[in-house]
């Protein structure tokens, strides 16, 4: 049977908004991760929720086309006090899963907590930090960081998504982070939890040149 992580995979991260969608496409190939495209697409200018969900079903449905994902990784709903900003979030969210369903590509969802602690092993890292290890990680320069946090958050899901394809199936079963950096004898240098799962991170996962 062949090591999941070492196959190549396109995968699509998106971040539902209403008026802005982050979105992500990330090619993986066991250690290697290449950013295809990642950006925000912007539809606050039209008039009105509908219009807008529609162009958001229109573009992804064309980035599906032109990169052929073979997974989308989406973030799960979050809890609002407003629960009009949650059901805007959620139509958002169903759009998404219709536009990749629509393709056949398969969908998986991850909590906002799982995603933070995925980049920066903190569940309640702030946007700006989940970025800041995100340029880390994949080395981007800062001329090409996108002012739209929208955008690394999507990023940050497609991220994820590798991860979970990575770890368990590329270190004989590791479950989580703190398994695989003792796998890695990263404890033994006196690192633990975050960091730990930081420095794994930066030890392995090498964006393509």
């Amino acid at each position: 049977m062949i090591d999941k992580v070492r196959q190549e995979h396109i995968i699509l991260g998106v971040d539902p908004g209403t008026l802005f969608m982050g979105y992500a496409v990330l090619k993986t190939c066991g250690q290697q991760v290449e950013i295809l495209e990642f950006g925000a697409y912007d539809v606050h200018k039209l008039d009105g929720q509908y219009p807008r969900l529609q162009k958001e079903f229109f573009f992804l449905q064309e980035i599906i086309d032109k990169y052929k994902p073979s997974s989308l990784a989406i973030e799960t709903q979050f809890v609002d006090k407003n629960p009009q900003t949650m059901i805007k979030i959620v139509h958002a969210q169903g759009v998404a899963i219709a536009a990749a369903l629509s393709k056949d590509v398969p969908v998986y969802e991850y909590s906002p907590m799982k995603i933070k602690m995925a980049i920066t092993g903190n569940g309640h890292s702030s946007k700006q930090q989940v970025a800041g290890m995100l340029q880390r990680f994949l080395h981007i320069p800062d001329e090409e960081m996108p002012k739209k946090l929208d955008a690394t958050d999507a990023l940050a899901i497609a991220y994820c998504h590798f991860l979970q394809l990575g770890l368990p199936q590329s270190e004989g079963g590791a479950k989580d982070w703190t398994t695989y950096a003792k796998r890695k004898g990263l404890t033994d240098k006196g690192l633990t939890g975050p960091a730990a799962q930081l420095a794994a991170a930066l030890a392995t996962v090498k964006k393509k040149k």
